[in-house]
């Protein structure tokens, strides 16, 4: 038969119940069967299934019936689309040259060596096209004189489908941010008067709003040496109009009090603006968390030893359990998913990315303070 990939030849139907027999009956690959928790198939040197485990089973969702399985490749048991195409099978067709799961088994038989691959499979169930997402590992193993392929599989298809939507929805949201930043732009050129005033801000806003996507990016891949710093020139009294701005109409601000400073030092900063504001606002919007209804958040600022020290305080204690773990990634008092970035973010970009210092305080009698020490150079 003819083949464009893996070779074609299959076990003889006689050939093959034993071989079946012989493995659903020792009792060292049932154990490992069962004790695996993942996907895990023993293969012969056909790539045909010999035996499975339940969590397979039911992948393959043929009701429980594993015999209906045995004696098949991979991709004829799962339904892969091409596994048809060719009288060889699953493996001898042109799409199975660039399968994962065709290139690990057929280079584990030739090698001996365990491989790893990623496999985007198509199947057909009922009519119905299916895009699933594999990793697997394949591992060559001679038992009793036998030469056998330990298939483990690892489904990641929602992980590779929230991976894409992701890239997806960053690449479309870039656009249309920097698109809203250019017309800004283009407003505050030539609106007059307090209109103008106005544009500024949308401006600022918009700056900001592309530099929360660019770090949100950064902060998902958690590779601090990955973030680009954009330097500019920043004043202090800029930094704080752009907070006063920031929480004018925040919902973490509702019925609370944002007390800024009032003695700003005149002085500017070279940094990457966005990341010193995004440091700031965590550390405020933490602060506004944490307090109740009539409560004060109070933000400083000072030079101490060629460093920009800003400090946000609030009466709230933090609980001593939570204080330990405070500034641990994923780490939050609050039960809803995806929460736990916002004083880790601090540390990370604060420190790893800016080169500053985070720290806090915090007790019963004094409140709650957290402090940004930027250095100056």
């Amino acid at each position: 038969m003819k083949t464009h990939f893996a070779t074609p030849e299959r076990s003889s139907d006689a050939q093959l119940q034993q071989e079946i027999r012989f493995i659903n009956g020792n009792t060292f690959v049932n154990g490992l069967l069962h004790s695996v928790s993942g996907l895990l198939a023993v293969l012969n040197e056909h790539r045909q299934i010999l035996a499975l485990n339940e969590s397979l089973l039911e992948l393959l969702a043929v009701g429980g019936d594993a015999h209906a399985i045995l004696g098949l490749r991979l991709g004829e048991a799962i339904q892969c689309i091409h596994s048809c195409e060719m009288p060889g099978g699953c493996g001898t067709s042109e799409f199975c040259a660039t399968c994962g799961a065709a290139i690990a088994l057929v280079t584990g038989l030739a090698t001996g060596n365990p491989v790893e691959k990623s496999c985007a499979i198509t199947v057909d169930r009922n009519g119905k096209l299916q895009d699933l997402f594999f990793r697997v590992r394949c591992v060559p193993v001679t038992y009793v004189e036998r030469n056998l392929l330990l298939l483990f599989i690892q489904d990641i298809t929602y992980q590779q489908k929230l991976a894409s939507l992701e890239r997806l929805f960053f690449h479309d949201l870039n656009g249309l941010v920097q698109g809203i930043v250019w017309a800004s732009d283009m407003a505050c050129k030539k609106a007059p008067g307090e209109v103008g005033d106005l544009c500024q801000i949308l401006h600022r806003l918009s700056q900001r709003l592309a530099g929360e996507v660019a770090m949100q990016q950064r902060l998902l891949q958690s590779k601090s040496d990955s973030y680009q710093l954009s330097l500019s020139v920043l004043s202090l009294k800029q930094v704080f109009a752009d907070c006063r701005d920031i929480f004018a109409n925040h919902p973490a601000a509702r019925n609370k009090l944002l007390r800024l400073p009032a003695d700003i030092p005149d002085l500017s900063i070279r940094t990457d603006a966005s990341l010193l504001l995004r440091v700031l606002t965590n550390m405020i919007v933490n602060a506004f968390e944490a307090s109740e209804e009539g409560d004060e958040v109070r933000v400083s600022v000072e030079l101490a030893n060629l460093h920009v020290v800003f400090s946000v305080w609030n009466r709230q204690p933090v609980p001593e359990d939570c204080a330990k773990r405070i500034f641990q990634r994923n780490f939050s008092t609050k039960p809803e998913m995806g929460r736990g970035l916002g004083t880790y973010s601090m540390k990370l970009f604060g420190e790893e990315v800016l080169g500053g210092s985070v720290s806090f305080t915090t007790s019963e009698q004094d409140g709650t303070l957290f402090i940004f020490r930027l250095p100056l150079g």
